[in-house]
């Protein structure tokens, strides 16, 4: 899963308005992040395969270090009370450390049996809906569209450009969503993980889109003059 993982990150900031988009997204992508750093240093690996799933002709062959339940459980305590150390704030602790593993449920949607429990001789796992594209991409969407329409209630824009800004990081990132699933298979593992790495351009993108944005419900500073555009 991709862009379903973005969907949990903007409903999430429903929930939790003082956590920032792009905490939340990197946490909602946190093991995905992590992935492609640990290919290069060869403590993961990946083959390029196609037509193992319909959908990604990449096999999962080693990834208990980022994609275990149990280590993504590990890295959503580390990552929740890392957050709670810098913003002292638990509510918003406590989500940004439950949405790293959300990240695992729902790739159990998604991939075919290759997610382990946990590291070393673990059952490996996964529902397949990769190869069923339709309804794996409907899956998708509606994550993500839920999770938009959530964030769209409970924030507005301060400005012109977190109406734009917000709006032109949706495109992007379905449009990073497509190409992945349209495009031909990666030459390499190598270039899978370097090509995995531009993600961080997303996080970048949301932390801005975020700070030209309010809770709905916060009464707007005298510099900001009141915007009459949906979203």
């Amino acid at each position: 899963m991709f862009i379903g993982h973005f969907g949990i990150g903007l409903g999430a900031k429903a929930l939790q308005p003082r956590a920032s988009l792009g905490t939340l997204f990197i946490a909602t992508q946190f093991v995905d992040l992590l992935w492609p750093n640990l290919l290069l240093l060869g403590l993961e690996r990946v083959e390029i395969k196609p037509g193992i799933t319909a959908a990604t002709p990449l096999d999962f062959v080693h990834y208990p270090i980022s994609h275990s339940l149990l280590m993504g459980l590990v890295w959503g305590l580390a990552l929740g009370l890392g957050y709670w150390l810098w913003k002292r704030h638990l509510g918003s602790a406590v989500l940004v450390g439950l949405c790293v593993p959300s990240h695992w449920l729902l790739d159990l949607l998604m991939h075919r049996p290759d997610l382990p429990l946990f590291p070393g001789a673990s059952p490996l796992l996964g529902l397949g809906l990769w190869n069923h594209p339709l309804a794996g991409q409907l899956v998708e969407g509606l994550v993500f569209a839920g999770g938009l329409y959530l964030y769209l209630r409970r924030t507005t824009a301060r400005n012109k450009t977190g109406v734009w800004a917000l709006w032109g990081l949706v495109a992007f990132i379905v449009l990073v969503h497509a190409a992945n699933m349209l495009a031909p298979p990666p030459g390499s593992p190598t270039a899978v993980a370097w090509a995995c790495q531009l993600m961080w351009l997303i996080m970048l993108w949301a932390y801005w889109a975020d700070r030209n944005r309010r809770p709905r419900h916060q009464v707007p500073a005298p510099s900001e003059p009141a915007l009459v555009v949906a979203g």
